[in-house]
């Protein structure tokens, strides 16, 4: 296949470095920070810069640039795809994207599915990707009702190729849902609880604990403010209903309540221990 990429930072990179590396497609790419698209030449990453030219000889488009960004291009350029080729958004919120990304589809005859590729680092940029960023990790895709059966095949075969070790199908409002909690929420806590003034004091007592819940705490701050607001009736949910169980923990301490203490914890270790 003819394959474009949109956008060649950490996971638009990393999916061309994966491409290249991996298949046998054509991949082409195309990238508003300057350099990048030399950057993915120089690497082998890419065979060419994504044209009008080349777009319109595309079989299948991913979208890696900002959720919105990625619809504006696509948007610009949907009367130069061709009809009948997939496109995929690669971004981290599915329900406004993925319904503005539909009808465009269904003007220009071509085929939209949302996806989120479950794997990324701290660091941005092509410099940071890499070919094997994405082995084993999960691919979310969301189709909806009209996507054609041979379509989602197209996609979970396309990305199974990449190196990813399973394509978990989805809705796009269950996707946002369980991404609140299982990514966006984890990220807030671990910013906030970083960004302490007991910090910089204590780094000779922080060990694996400490790293563990640190881990994400660095963000890209433009682009997971933009998931942050996208999906802010979710987040917002999971995150009044954390500072609630924190509440619950602060009373029990306040009172000097061992037993009530031991209770919230059991409760987090039955929880820990579903899995």
């Amino acid at each position: 296949m003819k394959i474009g990429i949109v956008g060649l930072g950490l996971i638009g990179g990393s999916l061309a470095r994966a491409l290249k590396f991996r298949t046998e497609h054509a991949v082409y790419g195309c990238d508003i920070a300057e350099g990048e698209v030399a950057a993915a030449l120089l690497y082998g990453a890419i065979d060419g810069e994504l044209t009008a030219e080349a777009l319109a000889g595309c079989d299948a488009l991913l979208l890696c640039a900002y959720p919105w960004a990625a619809i504006d291009y696509l948007t610009k350029h949907a009367a130069t795809l061709r009809k009948g080729a997939l496109v995929v958004d690669c971004g981290g919120v599915k329900r406004g994207i993925c319904a503005r990304g539909a009808e465009v589809a269904a003007k220009h005859g071509f085929t939209f599915i949302g996806g989120h590729p479950m794997a990324g680092t701290p660091y941005a940029g092509f410099r940071a990707s890499k070919a094997d960023l994405f082995a084993d990790a999960t691919m979310l895709l969301t189709p909806d009702d009209a996507t054609p059966i041979a379509a989602r095949e197209v996609a979970r075969d396309l990305f199974l190729q990449v190196g990813f070790g399973r394509v978990h199908f989805a809705t796009a409002i269950e996707h946002d849902a369980k991404i609140a909690y299982t990514s966006q929420l984890a990220h807030i806590v671990s910013n906030a609880y970083v960004n302490s003034p007991t910090r910089d004091n204590c780094r000779d007592m922080a060990a694996g604990s400490f790293r563990d819940m640190t881990r994400v705490a660095k963000l890209n701050t433009p682009m997971w403010a933009e998931l942050f607001l996208a999906n802010a009736d979710f987040l917002g949910e999971e995150l009044e209903g954390l500072i609630e169980r924190l509440q619950a923990y602060r009373r029990a301490l306040g009172a000097g309540d061992r037993a009530g203490l031991e209770k919230l914890m059991g409760a987090g270790n039955a929880a820990a221990d579903r899995g």
